[in-house]
């Protein structure tokens, strides 16, 4: 499996933005109000993929942890991750940002078709909800992206000196 690639995310995002576009040119009129309730089920996506991307990556880079409580000066390394779960959160994470890439399209393409109507009241509302679940999934493809990379195997250190032009003396 290879890393989301940026570019591919934001060209996905631009080809469903200009066929929702399209299709909502025709059909808007025929559909019940949106619920705002995508907006908060989204951002609580983002902050638990977050989350566990910082966990992740403490794991396996091996940052100690700080202690809590009267043991708060001593620092224990942290449990390793067993590698099927590391590949398991790499997928949910490309998985979770193209999912999410393909919402921010189609709550851009709607948002797009209403700004000629904000004038009246039920559009207005529809472009507001589609305007910040456009943003909460953007939100989301960042924390999906950040725990794909959290997964990934760190370099050696000799290997990152080779890359960083460090000579071995």
């Amino acid at each position: 499996m290879k890393p989301s690639r940026p570019l591919f995310l934001i060209a996905l995002v631009v080809v469903i933005t200009v066929i929702t576009w399209a299709v909502m040119r025709s059909a808007y009129v025929s559909l019940p109000p949106l619920p705002w309730t995508a907006v908060p089920t989204l951002l609580l996506l983002a902050l638990g993929e977050g989350f566990t991307g910082l966990n992740v990556l403490r794991r396996i880079r091996r940052k100690p942890d700080r202690g809590r409580g009267r043991d708060a000066n001593r620092k224990s390394a942290p449990k390793p991750l067993d590698p099927m779960a590391v590949a398991r959160l790499a997928a949910l994470g490309k998985a979770s940002a193209h999912a999410a890439a393909v919402i921010a399209g189609v709550f851009a393409g709607f948002a797009a078709s209403l700004v000629a109507s904000l004038d009246k009241p039920t559009p207005r509302h529809d472009f507001f909800v589609s305007g910040g679940t456009f943003l909460a999934a953007v939100v989301l493809v960042g924390a999906a992206f950040f725990l794909e990379y959290a997964c990934r195997v760190p370099k050696d250190p000799d290997e990152e000196r080779r890359d960083h032009g460090v000579s071995r003396a």
